[in-house]
């Protein structure tokens, strides 16, 4: 599973993604390669992360897009994606910079506990059987005073796929002493058009 995904299934095994992976970046908010799109998430990936040097896991790193702007930012990565085509790309993407890109899966990734400022995660816990068990073990993975950011969503209307807003705060709740919601829908600049499903991001402090 990567952090990119298109929304079409609720989890696809590694060979989908691994077919996925050469043509994922044509998608404007997974190569961030329109220099509008990319400066958009810097700016919102630049307000939910610490503003010093930190210790970043993107769980579900996909081709490496998010990690780059962290690194960029100042920030050491660790990315894990369980596709090793997505992974490959990822270390492309990164080579030279202070980040490391490890083949896993995201709802146990081969890393200590307590290791991280923030776990960064995108368009990942939907997917997941049980993403309260998830929150609980990737908190565990977080320095005291760490943070979760998860970019998160509902999409389609015949047949709707994601998590709600409302459902991933309450699952929060119990685990942090802060969360704050922020709307995604409205910024047509991050997803490289119009969008009306629902969008969003949770910072939650650990």
């Amino acid at each position: 599973m990567t952090s990119e995904n298109t929304h079409t299934v609720a989890a696809a095994p590694e060979a989908d993604w691994d077919a996925q992976a050469a043509a994922f970046d044509d998608e404007p908010d997974h190569g961030l390669r329109d220099p509008e799109v990319r400066a958009a998430w810097a700016d919102r990936l630049r307000t939910w992360l610490p503003g010093h040097p930190a210790d970043v896991l993107d769980l579900g790193c996909g081709t490496g897009s998010l990690s780059l702007l962290a690194v960029e930012q100042g920030h050491r990565v660790t990315g894990v994606d369980r596709s090793p085509a997505m992974a490959e790309r990822a270390r492309a993407k990164l080579a030279g910079r202070p980040a490391t890109i490890l083949c896993g899966d995201a709802v146990a990734p081969p890393v200590g506990e307590r290791r991280f400022d923030v776990v960064l995660v995108r368009h990942v816990l939907w997917a997941l059987p049980d993403p309260a068990g998830v929150l609980r073990h990737w908190r565990e993975l977080l320095r005291p005073g760490g943070r979760f950011v998860l970019v998160e969503g509902v999409w389609g209307t015949l047949g709707p796929v994601g998590i709600p807003a409302a459902r991933l705060t309450a699952l929060l709740e119990p685990l942090s002493r802060d969360v704050r919601v922020e709307r995604l829908s409205d910024d047509s600049l991050l997803w490289g058009k119009d969008v009306d499903d629902e969008r969003y991001a949770v910072v939650a402090t650990v």
